[in-house]
């Protein structure tokens, strides 16, 4: 099974950087990328990834927005930050 992720930061040099880390997993692939927030939502429409990795700031719609913008497209499989416990944002169990 192949891990779809959309990587949604305005700095393109950060944006290729987690491409790449991403690119040398072979189980993960880069669904997309966006440059801010109302970009990020429109692609979770159009490539539906499994995980997005989103900066909070960004011009336009910050990453928080989009998150909730995203969560309330409804049930699909985008994963929103602290949804899962494998975001290490302290929502999860400890381990």
């Amino acid at each position: 099974m192949t891990i779809r992720v959309l990587i949604a930061d305005d700095q393109a040099l950060v944006r290729a950087g987690i491409r790449m880390l991403v690119e040398t997993q072979p189980d993960i692939e880069v669904a997309g990328e966006a440059e801010d927030g109302i970009a990020a939502v429109s692609e979770v429409t159009r490539s539906r990834p499994d995980v997005v990795l989103m900066d909070i700031r960004m011009p336009r719609m910050d990453g928080l927005e989009a998150a909730r913008r995203i969560v309330a497209l409804g049930p699909h499989p985008a994963k929103a930050p602290g949804s899962s416990p494998s975001w290490g944002c302290g929502t999860g169990p400890r381990r």
